[in-house]
């Protein structure tokens, strides 16, 4: 069984399919399993970090999350651009900020999720940067890159927790995986995340 928390992109936003990464995955392990895959998708659009933590606390979630194989979270994005304000203003103070109080919040996540259930692999998905056509892509290419290299290394310490990087998905051709509100993927931008999932799930 699968349990995936998160924000929008574990809901699917604009993936007019309405499927997102993990419908796309379940596809994949279904194929590759010959198995029916069960999913509990809790992701709220939205979310922050600190909304994740107090979810964790409802008796529904715990239950899943007892029985879970694997563990999927998408968090981090809304923390990070605050709907684009951040970019807007590049106060390094106040990302510094925002990224210090989110990895606090991704540590208290991964404790949590490990004193309901350890044995299952948790799976947490990097950040692209959907900015990365705009000017100022140097800059705000390096804050997702330390974003992310320091959830990595956050990940590293913890027993039966991947990093899964989709920086480089989206890179070299934003435009072509991105949804029209250049923020989200769309469809083709949702099927990469879950490719590179699917590889790293062994069935």
């Amino acid at each position: 069984m699968v349990v995936a928390l998160g924000d929008s992109l574990t809901r699917g936003t604009g993936d007019d399919t309405g499927k997102g990464y993990i419908g796309y995955l379940v596809d994949e392990l279904e194929e590759k399993s010959k198995e029916k895959i069960t999913i509990h998708n809790f992701g709220v659009k939205g979310y922050r970090s600190n909304q994740l933590l107090d979810q964790l606390k409802q008796g529904e979630i715990q239950r899943k999350i007892q029985s879970a194989d694997y563990i999927l979270i998408t968090i981090g994005g809304n923390d990070l651009f605050q709907s684009g304000q951040t970019f807007l203003q590049m106060d390094e103070q106040k990302i510094a900020q925002a990224k210090e109080s989110y990895l606090k919040n991704l540590e208290a996540i991964l404790k949590e999720v490990r004193t309901m259930n350890d044995s299952a692999v948790v799976f947490h998905i990097g950040l692209y940067n959907p900015f990365i056509d705009l000017n100022d892509s140097e800059l705000t290419t390096k804050i997702v890159r330390d974003w992310n290299y320091d959830a990595n290394q956050l990940l590293d310490q913890n027993e039966k927790a991947v990093y899964v990087p989709t920086f480089d998905l989206f890179q070299l051709s934003v435009n072509d995986y991105l949804y029209t509100d250049k923020f989200h993927p769309n469809a083709e931008g949702y099927r990469l995340i879950a490719e590179r999932v699917a590889s790293l799930i062994t069935w």
